[in-house]
């Protein structure tokens, strides 16, 4: 059956998320807790101008949820605990040969590696829950993986991270070869692109030990977007510049060469915990829009909006602040998951 995982650029149906839940990943102070959900439903609201959005709400949030959330988001009552739907939810893929047959990838997940932080009981549901309620055929994979850890070009490439997919805390009998099978038969990917490592950020206690969701994404066949730290004093600069060196040699399923375009780090290098991954390319298209991450600084954050409206020629940029995301261990791309439009839908 030949699945394919479309690119984030086609229409959507829907966007789901997970509203937080208390406890550790949320925070242990009132203020905390209180930033967290202003900030989730924030990207909920901005999201919600394009595209209809679903949230998963844990019945203990459920109040909570009704009285910040607008009428125009749809609530599911569903257990959460972690709330990283890109991560903990399906990864929906389509069949061209049964053009109103919906697929979603139901991927293991381990709290990103077996953390001793994360709880997944719960989040380890997710993807089983929303093929339920879309009537979505279940596609079952026993690979340790996360949405995150993935990006497509809906042609056959997709983008992975060996210190993710062959992460001995996640899938410690796999290899490249295994792994790259297993795309195929899940998402139809024929070419696999192998980073070999995230940002320096991502592989602290709280990281996701290298999402490529944070570094790169395909914004169009052939073309690449770039995380870069043009800061020599960060060390990511190096990972970039290395990155990039990378990327710009390699060729995607079609055999084009990548164009690369660099998508500049905002000037902040530092916070109390270290050197940040403060990054654009952690955005979510979606339908005419792009939800994009802002920090704080009116320059870096118009400038990425210029330039994702470039990429994304057509579609309106409009920008949350993605910094309570990140002090949490991720960004918008990471709470979002898109479900496909099939074809003939509108």
């Amino acid at each position: 059956m030949p699945w394919q995982m479309p690119s984030e650029t086609a229409r959507h149906d829907r966007v789901w998320m997970a509203f937080p839940a208390e406890g550790e990943t949320l925070g242990d102070t009132d203020a905390l807790r209180e930033e967290g959900y202003a900030t989730w439903t924030a990207v909920a609201h901005a999201v919600s101008a394009f595209t209809p959005v679903t949230i998963l709400v844990d019945p203990s949030e459920l109040s909570r949820a009704r009285r910040m959330l607008s009428s125009d988001i749809t609530i599911l009552e569903a257990g959460v605990d972690e709330f990283w739907m890109r991560d903990s939810g399906p990864t929906f893929v389509v069949d061209a040969d049964r053009p109103g047959v919906l697929g979603a990838v139901d991927w293991v997940f381990n709290g990103w590696g077996a953390n001793s932080w994360a709880s997944w009981t719960k989040s380890g549901e997710h993807a089983r829950i929303i093929a339920e309620q879309v009537g979505a055929e279940l596609v079952s994979s026993t690979l340790v993986n996360e949405g995150g850890g993935i990006h497509v070009d809906g042609e056959g490439t997709v983008l992975l991270t060996e210190t993710v997919q062959l992460d001995p805390r996640r899938n410690p009998y796999l290899d490249r070869r295994r792994v790259e099978a297993e795309m195929l038969r899940t998402i139809g990917a024929t070419k696999a692109v192998w980073l070999p490592r995230g940002l320096t950020r991502d592989y602290d206690d709280f990281g996701t030990n290298g999402h490529v969701d944070i570094v790169a994404t395909i914004v169009s066949p052939g073309r690449l977007l770039l995380h870069d730290q043009q800061n020599p004093d960060h060390p990511d600069h190096v990972v970039t510049r290395e990155l990039r060196a990378l990327l710009s040699e390699q060729t995607d399923a079609a055999g084009r060469r990548f164009e690369v375009v660099g998508l500049p780090a905002p000037s902040t290098l530092t916070d109390e915990e270290g050197p940040v991954d403060w990054s654009y390319v952690n955005h979510l298209v979606t339908n005419d829009g792009v939800v994009a991450c802002g920090f704080g600084d009116e320059r870096a954050d118009a400038a990425a909006r210029e330039i994702l409206a470039d990429v994304y020629p057509g579609r309106r940029v409009v920008t949350v602040d993605a910094r309570p995301l990140f002090d949490r261990g991720g960004g918008i791309h990471c709470i979002t998951q898109q479900q496909p439009a099939l074809a003939g839908s509108r």
